[in-house]
């Protein structure tokens, strides 16, 4: 099959997994599916498993768990049922049932504590999937240059194993609750000391930023006042999952920045949560990447 060829069928399949992240939790047909690649519905799940390791059905199963454990460990005041019913289940009690079978805990105690290591394997397909058949497409014109302005934030600091990062966003998270910084009224960023790739663990170095005015008092959160300083920044916005968000990144890097003739500024590049996934689906969520430039 030549490269033209490959390509178009991979697109073809690419189209599949964005109508699947639209529609998760109603779980469309084989059918309708093979329509929407323009496949033999005779063919269709065979040629999904072939390309992608997985059947439809596990494929939109690890989706609707991995929204449904976002909700959970991030968004706790919200009812285990209710999560339960806008995951596609139709009673509480398979809501757990396959949970547990996939995460390797029930709903409650995830909640309560997750265990993040074997959530990051539960759904290390999932992310792999999408990372390598959902890879971001970016050109130059995609890239602008602003001036970020000076902006005081509420920093949270994580430091150590990137897989064990859910625990200092629920903290975080917590704070802003306390707080009443909600990120509909306070910009949420990050900043992003150390690449999560190719360094030993214990070296990882991540913040968790929400843009305020306000002094911060002391806590026992761990949350300290900083400023991201003002400067130039080239900006490119991220749509879609963090699975290919490292991919955008490295586009600025690889790409856009030699063909700039721009020069880096001494401050990480960082990252602003536009909007929110599990608010919207993963393949909705934006994320701006600013690379600081002199």
């Amino acid at each position: 099959m030549s490269y033209t060829a490959t390509a178009k069928y991979r697109s073809r399949f690419r189209r599949v997994l964005d109508y699947l992240d639209r529609n998760l939790e109603r779980g469309p047909s084989v059918e309708e599916l093979s329509e929407v690649a323009a496949f033999s519905k005779y063919h269709f799940h065979r040629q999904f498993c072939g390309m992608f390791g997985v059947g439809v059905y596990e494929y939109v199963q690890l989706g609707r768990l991995k929204r449904a454990s976002y909700r959970l460990a991030f968004r706790r005041p919200g009812k285990t049922i209710d999560i339960a019913l806008a995951s596609g289940y139709a009673t509480p009690e398979a809501f757990a049932r396959a949970f547990k079978k996939v995460v390797g805990q029930t709903p409650t105690d995830f909640k309560a504590a997750p265990r993040w290591e074997p959530w990051h394997a539960a759904f290390a397909r999932l992310n792999e999937i999408r990372s390598i058949h959902m890879p971001p497409e970016y050109t130059r014109d995609q890239v602008r240059i602003v001036d970020f302005p000076a902006t005081r934030v509420a920093t949270l600091e994580h430091r150590g194993d990137p897989r064990q990062i859910g625990h200092s966003i629920r903290k975080f998270i917590d704070w802003r609750r306390e707080n009443r910084l909600h990120p509909s009224r306070s910009a949420t960023f990050n900043v992003l000391y150390t690449d999560e790739v190719g360094i030993p663990p214990e070296e990882f170095r991540f913040e968790l930023c929400a843009a305020t005015e306000r002094e911060i008092a002391a806590n026992d959160y761990g949350v300290m006042a900083k400023t991201l300083p003002a400067g130039r920044c080239a900006v490119l916005r991220h749509v879609g999952s963090d699975a290919t968000l490292r991919a955008a990144i490295a586009y600025l890097y690889s790409e856009w920045l030699p063909a700039s003739g721009e020069e880096l500024r001494d401050f990480p590049p960082f990252l602003e949560r536009v909007t929110f996934y599990p608010e919207v689906p993963e393949h909705e969520a934006v994320t701006d990447i600013y690379l600081p430039l002199t």
